[in-house]
């Protein structure tokens, strides 16, 4: 369903899950394959046949191969000293293995922007040569600024032929941030998961990045924005993943009011305190009740249920709202209706 979902709204690629994992995954990636949607899908593999193997059976149209590249990577994660020689002809292999079998390849440096430049560059020039269709940068750790990212994607890219992906985390909170610096640096991919889930921190929003891309650098993606709220809230439930209330674009609070003067604009004219019509990205706006509120919205809220009162009465109800949203945060509609029959003595 979420496969569906994101290839409805024009999301191009769906890296579906890591075959090799177990048979479900390969099972679960095999059904998604098999839907016919009009997006590339993709598996994870590490760097051999075995796991290769397992991404061939589920039919995917595209191989991502991955490789830990950075000293600390190579010393501990693999078990055993890998040296450089090592793991580069071993990713080669993987690649031209790949290829044989007639699907595309992206493949990436784990821990690339903790690689050493130079040996980043012949790895990168190594599974190019060997027929790679993409190469990828990857901050694993997000460790990387704003300005490094940049930096990094423009020397890769002045040095190999093929397109570059960026796969960033979001351990410094910097995940959409370097996304939107690698876009315009020139990258031609970028790697996003719905709320930004992913390992620890997680990773680049999808809802976060498109919409960046469309209202504030004016680049669309081919992804129709309308869809993401619905997507964002789907994958939380299925994914038992709660976001949190003011998650940006799609979160419960992204377009939520409850300041006096800012409710007063907002009725004026929403573009005051909302930079984007909220339909726009499939969420809706709510003008909340608290103790910030004001008598602009008061009255509103009171002429919308039939009430008239007179300003004495205004400012208990007012008195009252700011009262037990002092207590309790919000005020609800059941809440409001009963502090106004109080008042009013009806």
């Amino acid at each position: 369903k979420i496969a569906s979902m994101l290839s409805e709204a024009g999301v191009p690629e769906i890296e579906a899950g890591f075959a090799a994992v177990s048979q479900h995954e390969l099972d679960t990636i095999k059904s998604i394959t098999g839907l016919g949607l009009d997006t590339k899908i993709l598996s994870l593999s590490r760097a051999r046949q075995s796991d290769i193997d397992c991404a061939l059976k589920a039919g995917v149209d595209i191989v991502l191969l991955f490789a830990g590249t950075s000293d600390i990577h190579l010393r501990y994660k693999y078990g055993h000293i890998v040296n450089h020689e090592e793991i580069l002809a071993q990713s080669v292999d993987a690649v031209e293995y790949a290829k044989s079998h007639g699907v595309k390849v992206s493949f990436s440096c784990e821990d690339g922007t903790r690689t050493p430049f130079d040996f980043l560059l012949r790895m990168y020039k190594a599974v190019e040569d060997a027929g790679a269709d993409r190469l990828g940068i990857t901050d694993t750790l997000g460790c990387i600024t704003p300005e490094g990212i940049s930096k990094l994607v423009r020397d890769v890219k002045a040095k190999v032929k093929r397109p570059v992906s960026v796969h960033l985390h979001n351990d410094f909170g910097l995940a959409n941030a370097n996304a939107l610096s690698a876009a315009m640096a020139g990258a031609d991919a970028i790697t996003t998961t719905v709320n930004g889930m992913g390992e620890r921190c997680g990773n680049v929003p999808l809802e976060q990045f498109a919409s960046s891309m469309f209202f504030l650098y004016g680049v669309d993606l081919g992804i129709d924005l309308s869809h993401l709220t619905e997507i964002s809230r789907q994958v939380s439930q299925m994914a038992r993943y709660q976001c949190s209330v003011n998650h940006p674009i799609t979160g419960e609070n992204a377009f939520s009011h409850e300041s006096g003067i800012h409710v007063a604009a907002i009725m004026n004219h929403p573009s005051t305190y909302e930079y984007i019509d909220p339909e726009k990205v499939g969420n809706r706006r709510h003008l909340r009740l608290g103790k910030h509120s004001g008598a602009s919205y008061l009255k509103k809220r009171l002429a919308d249920l039939g009430y008239e009162c007179t300003p004495s009465q205004l400012n208990l109800i007012l008195d009252d709202v700011k009262s037990l949203g002092e207590q309790q945060g919000r005020v609800d509609d059941q809440e409001f209706l009963s502090i106004v029959k109080r008042n009013l003595n009806s």
